[in-house]
């Protein structure tokens, strides 16, 4: 017998609408992946350039959406050519979005609103508003302001599509505290809602006198990650922290003007430690069923090897991943703002969308550029392939 020939596509796809595979965690994206793979990779298909465009401003993708301009001006991807959505009105630069994340209706919801069960983009502004943005027309449906004297920069989500955490930039403190040797006990705020409408879970403050030399933390999955210098990542329970209401110290200063007078949560003593590691730069992805984590040894000759271990007892994988000098990555996030003063870095993000290829490439002096390509099948000659073949 000769080598199995794998289906093509049309039967791919015919066995995915069928159900013809495993139910075991990833087996549809596997599956998804493979459809795409052959589709990009098949000697037929050819890649023409429909749509280029710069911009003096990072460019932003998501979901068929491209935004331009920190967010003011959306452009739909999904046509061959793509076409304006909206253009917000001009602002200063104090109310120009700095972050965002695209809202989608959750299934099955019965939602107050009509309007609701459109997507939406939850965009957070320089001057400390969180909004939520129509997606399809740029109409603001919901804000917030969150706070006078600290500064809200970037958004995430905790719990996707249901809970956001809203991060405060680091708090250096003023030159001249530095200079006096004044310390900074308060590292950063971080603000958790839920969302539609927008309802305040809690306002976090991550002290150094709590968590210890600090360097950064976040919120994901209701897990507090807490990070320090030596590489050691801590993580710890939000819903355990939110729970101990009787212990937390009551700030009646911080306050949302919306929200009635709810106020700063801060913890007075250590919340249960559930997890520690010791990774280089910090580097701690956790995720998988059951539950893994993936990290790097913290030697600074490890860099680019990832081990991958089970959390249950740390055990480490029989498999060891490293990232080759070649670069496998194809895909780089950055959160860079237009006036970040911090040293530039020049990067390239890839998607696709349906038919579509997107390269959205960070160019010297700050010149961003996005290139759309529609990807051409020719099914004839995959036709005459696979008669040959057969």
């Amino acid at each position: 017998m000769g080598p199995t020939r794998k289906p093509n596509v049309c039967s791919r796809l015919s066995r995915r609408a069928l159900g013809c595979f495993s139910r075991d965690a990833g087996v549809v994206q596997r599956t998804n992946l493979g459809i795409l793979r052959a589709l990009v990779c098949q000697e037929s298909t050819k890649f023409k350039n429909v749509w280029t465009t710069h911009s003096r401003s990072p460019i932003a993708y998501e979901r068929g959406r491209i935004y331009f301009d920190n967010y003011r001006r959306c452009v739909s991807s999904v046509a061959s050519e793509p076409r304006k959505l909206y253009e917000m009105p001009k602002c200063s630069k104090s109310e120009k979005i700095e972050d965002a994340l695209l809202w989608e209706c959750p299934v099955g919801d019965i939602l107050p609103n009509s309007s609701d069960y459109k997507s939406s983009l939850i965009a957070l502004t320089a001057h400390n508003w969180l909004l939520r943005i129509s997606a399809t027309t740029g109409k603001i449906l919901e804000k917030i302001y969150l706070a006078p004297y600290c500064k809200f920069r970037y958004l995430s989500w905790d719990t996707p599509q249901e809970v956001i955490a809203v991060k405060s930039a680091q708090n250096r403190g003023s030159a001249v505290a530095r200079q006096a040797g004044i310390q900074q006990h308060v590292l950063l705020y971080l603000a958790v809602f839920r969302v539609l409408p927008f309802s305040l879970v809690g306002i976090l403050e991550i002290n150094k006198k709590i968590f210890g030399n600090v360097t950064d933390a976040t919120l994901s999955h209701g897990i507090l990650i807490v990070m320090y210098s030596s590489g050691l990542v801590r993580l710890y329970s939000f819903q355990t922290i939110a729970e101990q209401k009787e212990d937390w110290i009551w700030d009646q200063n911080f306050s949302l003007l919306t929200s009635k007078g709810d106020t700063l949560l801060l913890i007075g003593d250590m919340p249960p430690l559930l997890f520690e590691v010791s990774s280089l730069e910090n580097a701690f992805q956790i995720g998988g069923h059951p539950w893994h984590y993936i990290v790097t040894p913290n030697k600074k000759k490890q860099k680019g090897v990832f081990h991958i271990c089970a959390l249950k007892d740390n055990s480490l994988n029989e498999n060891v991943l490293t990232v080759t000098a070649s670069g496998r990555v194809v895909k780089k996030s950055f959160n860079l703002l237009d006036d970040d003063p911090e040293q530039e870095t020049y990067s390239h993000e890839v998607y696709f969308d349906r038919d579509l290829v997107l390269h959205i490439e960070q160019k010297p002096n700050r010149v961003f550029s996005c290139y759309v390509y529609q990807m051409i099948c020719d099914t004839g000659e995959e036709e005459e392939t696979i008669n040959r073949s057969c």
